[in-house]
């Protein structure tokens, strides 16, 4: 049966906690901690990530070595709460903590506090931060989360004057389970400038740090893309109070990046070795987001996280793998088709065909019908996965063909797709009955974002696997591409499954909280 998801506001939490504390007459989030300059302080606010039933990741920032306490209670006032060992942070991971908390009780909200102590003086101890979120259910309890991408891209950062980047609280206010970050959390290659002229004669006003003011190269650069985004209350907020599960894509390292990337004509970069540039990004990526830790491929992105009987969630990275972009002609596997590669595409079709879960959420990072060009002036060489032609599955399409094949031959029933990437919200339903390639079973696919970005679209369909648009906002002919925030196009989803009665309901949202479009799906049961 289904239950009361929230028996204590989030609302009241932050404004009890002081999570959501603000320097006085600006929108810049600041630790609820001491100031003295003999104590360690907590800088970035708290994160929490890839919840289940019985754990979760927690992480935090300090400006100085550490040595970083903390203790879980199930209640706010910590009665009875369980201290953990000690863990020191030092320059090597940029003064980061992030740790599971296991041995959790099921459906429960879990209150985390952490301490920091400076390692040269027991005495210069930080006041505590806090941070919340709530365990999976063990039993068929409703479940709701919300899901975007693209923070911090194309020239649109933080202007406090407009609020900040607003959606983020937007979505809080729904109080979800979790966020579903779908990439693009940050823009390494994606400088700022301190002001932007917009259309109706107004000024967007961007905060600046240094890290901000070029394309990331260095370890330090990239990871302190991580910190302006963090910078933002509404982020800090959120963060406070709930998790985000994050998976990445492109710009966390540079445009359309894989192996194969070419920066030699590219005169922002000094640094022109692509593997190199991709190894700092995902150290940065790692450490400062709280996303799980697999120890038999450190640094992996792909994973599925089980969120009760009622949903499993399945992380794609669609980025780490791939073959160079090229035109993605090839009519058979081979050199230049690989997208998520062979041991990720196994582990994949074994998961979920063992998933005894009602709903099986493919996260992936990229849309899987909409045209996305590497070249965009001449319209050529494959970014994501539709070739474009609409034929036969060909290039990158190929892989797809093959799982979705596979999810049909295995049985496994009610695979719902959720992505970002293409800078609008869209609906598109599936179907071999329009589609050249026939051999799987109707589907549903979401496209949300940008979550802070500038807007773009639509794109076009490729029909290869018979997509159907049920519904799209992006900006119009007059409107342009790389529209403003200010423009309210900034978007993002909300998931609902009922305890009850097991249905879906997918909103598709706009910053302001309009709904803009919904559909309820039935699961199909087995049986």
């Amino acid at each position: 049966m289904s239950s009361a998801r929230f028996p204590l506001s989030r609302r009241h939490f932050l404004a009890s906690s002081g999570a959501a504390a603000l320097v006085a007459g600006s929108g810049l989030a600041m630790p609820a901690i001491s100031r003295a300059a003999s104590r360690p302080s907590f800088t970035h606010g708290v994160q929490t990530g890839d919840v289940d039933a019985t754990s979760g990741m927690i992480w935090t920032r300090v400006d100085r070595p550490s040595r970083i306490d903390v203790e879980w209670a199930t209640t706010e006032s910590f009665a009875n709460s369980r201290k953990l060992s000690g863990l020191t942070t030092l320059p090597e991971s940029d003064f980061t903590m992030k740790r599971l908390i296991d041995g959790l009780p099921s459906d429960q909200e879990i209150f985390w506090r952490a301490v920091a102590t400076e390692l040269s003086d027991v005495n210069a101890t930080a006041e505590p931060i806090v941070g919340r979120f709530r365990t999976a259910p063990a039993g068929r309890r409703s479940v709701k989360f919300t899901w975007s991408g693209d923070t911090v891209g194309q020239g649109w950062g933080i202007d406090e004057s407009r609020g900040g980047m607003k959606a983020y609280a937007t979505m809080a206010r729904h109080e979800p389970d979790f966020f579903l970050h779908s990439g693009d959390t940050i823009y390494a290659d994606g400088p700022l400038k301190e002001s932007v002229e917009l259309p109706d004669g107004s000024t967007w006003k961007n905060i600046l740090i240094p890290e901000k003011e070029k394309v990331a190269e260095t370890l330090a650069e990239y990871r302190g893309q991580w910190k302006y985004n963090l910078m933002d209350a509404n982020v800090q907020a959120m963060n406070a109070a709930l998790p985000t599960f994050f998976q990445w894509d492109d710009h966390e390292v540079v445009n359309n990046w894989s192996s194969g990337k070419d920066l030699s004509a590219d005169d922002r970069y000094s640094v022109k070795d692509i593997g190199l540039l991709t190894a700092r990004a995902a150290r940065a990526f790692h450490e400062m987001t709280p996303i799980g830790y697999v120890p038999a491929e450190p640094g992996r992105v792909y994973r599925k996280i089980a969120y009760g009987p009622l949903l499993d969630v399945f992380f794609l990275d669609l980025r780490s793998y791939r073959d160079a972009n090229n035109e993605g002609m090839q009519t058979e596997t081979g050199d230049g088709t690989t997208m998520m590669g062979r041991e990720q595409i196994a582990w994949l079709k074994r998961e979920l065909a063992s998933s005894q879960a009602t709903w099986k959420v493919i996260a992936s990072d990229m849309p899987i019908g909409l045209v996305v060009w590497d070249k965009v002036g001449d319209k050529s060489f494959i970014e994501a996965i539709a070739q474009s032609d609409g034929g036969a599955p060909k290039g990158r399409e190929l892989e797809f063909a093959d799982l979705l094949r596979f999810i049909k031959s295995a049985g496994v029933t009610n695979t719902v797709w959720l992505t970002a990437d293409v800078h609008y919200t869209a609906a598109h339903h599936y179907s071999p009955d329009r589609a050249a390639f026939q051999d799987f079973e109707p589907f549903w696919e979401f496209v949300s974002g940008p979550i802070h970005a500038g807007s773009f679209g639509p794109n076009d369909l490729d029909m290869t696997f018979g997509p159907e648009l049920r519904y799209v906002k992006a900006p119009s002919e007059e409107q342009g591409q790389n529209v403003s925030p200010a423009s309210g196009l900034q978007f993002f989803g909300i998931v609902d499954i009922d305890g009850d009665s097991e249905q879906m309901t997918v909103r598709l949202m706009d910053a302001e909280d309009q709904e803009l479009w919904k559909t309820t799906l039935d699961p199909i049961r087995q049986g």
